[in-house]
């Protein structure tokens, strides 16, 4: 238990049942650790690592950890800290963005030592009679507690029927794959709270919780999510990743010290003291964060390219060494269009935002009329924000 308290105390926010889960580390078994993860998007990000990296600690222990993929699951969209029903995904997107999830594991798990699973092994097998069975171990009171579906049913909101199934559905994976703990973020207590009373009530013994520390994302308010666009994908570029880190609000430093790296508990006390004695500029403590997190990710070589190049864009006022080129027809076209075809804002409504917050440039030069026509050539350079640059070449 020693070695993994240092863990639990600096990650972890709550443990259910603590005695127990003592009980069943020193008993010598085994255990078989689960965590889950819907492939909502293609990118885990550095919120899930923190859970990642209590798994990992685990796995280290001589424990099975279990990853499931929620390919079924995903059909629904947990509804954990949503303010209204998720958009359903199609199949071909499940299986798009779960094809991406080994490698972003096999960044801090042992995937070789991992059992990897999909819930649809078990709910495509499924019929209405067993759905029927598996809702009637479950009161409509209880999952209605649930402070997200509270808070929208007394504002109003619909809570679609499907999105009561998913905690009912969580907590049968947990039965499925006998599992004796299963780990994650504290927005998913409730279902993993779940799963705990299903096991119990089908005979079997009931899986210890723990939930990991939630990363706040980069806009400083709200949680590390897919979702919310405000995080760091496992699988970003080095440069991407080091901006990103460069972009959070000074509060944030000592919690991505705390959560998103592998320093020491002295390292974290010392960035503490240093930011409450005001000698050091936090923005030198986020270039040690930058370095620290895309050195974990990819090597110290590409944490040092990645501040250099950092430097010359945010410094020096240059351009980006490498820029992504896009080749396009000769033609005309609506500013606002062009802006998503280039893959520098994910909708027209962004980049008509942004174009009238000063936050586009053609050609180093600010545009602030959305609704204007260019006629693109070669060589014509966009820049979108601090970080986003496309080249056309026609």
């Amino acid at each position: 238990m020693s070695d993994i308290k240092k863990i639990l105390d600096r990650k972890v926010e709550e443990v259910i049942v603590q005695e127990e889960l003592e009980k069943k580390l020193a008993s010598g078994k085994k255990l078989r650790i689960k965590l889950g993860a819907d492939p909502s998007r293609p990118d885990l990000h550095i919120g899930h690592a923190v859970v990642l990296g209590i798994l990992k600690a685990f796995q280290d222990m001589g424990h099975q950890i279990v990853f499931i993929i929620g390919d079924y699951t995903a059909k629904i969209g947990d509804p954990s800290g949503k303010s209204k029903t998720r958009p359903i995904l199609s199949d071909a997107e499940i299986k798009k963005n779960a094809q991406t999830y080994f490698d972003q594991v096999g960044k801090i798990l042992d995937v070789d030592k991992t059992e990897i699973r999909y819930n649809s092994e078990w709910f495509t097998k499924k019929n209405f009679a067993d759905i029927l069975d598996l809702c009637g171990k479950f009161t409509v009171a209880r999952i209605t507690e649930r402070d997200d579906f509270a808070n929208r049913l007394q504002k109003g909101v619909d809570v679609g029927l499907h999105e009561l199934l998913y905690p009912v559905m969580q907590a049968y994976d947990s039965v499925e794959l006998k599992a004796d703990v299963e780990v994650g973020g504290t927005d998913q207590r409730f279902n993993m709270l779940a799963g705990r009373s299903l096991q119990k009530r089908l005979g079997q013994i009931p899986q210890d919780v723990i939930t990991g520390k939630l990363l706040v994302g980069l806009d400083g308010t709200e949680k590390m999510s897919k979702s919310l666009g405000n995080y760091i994908g496992l699988t970003e570029s080095a440069d991407s990743m080091y901006g990103k880190v460069m972009s959070i609000p000074d509060d944030l430093i000592v919690n991505y010290f705390e959560l998103a790296t592998q320093c020491p508990e002295e390292k974290v006390e010392e960035v503490k003291k240093q930011l409450e004695d005001g000698k050091t500029n936090p923005r030198d403590l986020k270039a040690e964060l930058a370095r620290k997190i895309v050195t974990l990710y990819h090597d110290n070589k590409a944490a040092i390219a990645a501040e250099k190049e950092f430097t010359k864009i945010f410094t020096q006022k240059e351009r980006p060494t490498n820029i992504k080129t896009h080749n396009l027809p000769a033609t005309t076209y609506n500013l606002v269009d062009l802006l998503p075809e280039l893959e520098l804002v994910d909708s027209k409504g962004e980049g008509r935002r942004l174009i009238e917050q000063g936050a586009v440039k053609i050609d180093d030069k600010v545009v602030k009329e959305w609704d204007i026509k260019i006629k693109v050539k070669s060589g014509t350079t966009i820049q979108v924000g601090k970080r986003k640059f496309a080249k056309v070449e026609v």
